[in-house]
């Protein structure tokens, strides 16, 4: 676990218990989300159809406010 993560961890702690449940929860469906991300465009048999639902599903993200401005590489 990265010390940035740890640290988090932290302050969330310091948080009422339900607040923390929420956090946990949206951070939980974001692995859930970035994991399937990573093992469909790791696919080599990946085909155009499924690219494209995946384009459509971030984008939909981004219109429902479920995404965040940062740049390339930015944790």
């Amino acid at each position: 676990m990265t010390s940035l993560l740890q640290k988090a961890f932290t302050e969330i702690q310091k948080l009422p218990d339900s607040l923390q449940d929420e956090l946990a929860q949206q951070l939980l469906k974001d692995v859930e989300s970035e994991l399937k991300w990573q093992e469909s465009l790791s696919d080599e048999d990946i085909e155009l159809g499924n690219l494209i639902t995946m384009a459509q599903e971030a984008l939909m993200e981004e219109r429902e406010g479920r995404t965040e401005d940062k740049g390339f590489g930015e944790e």
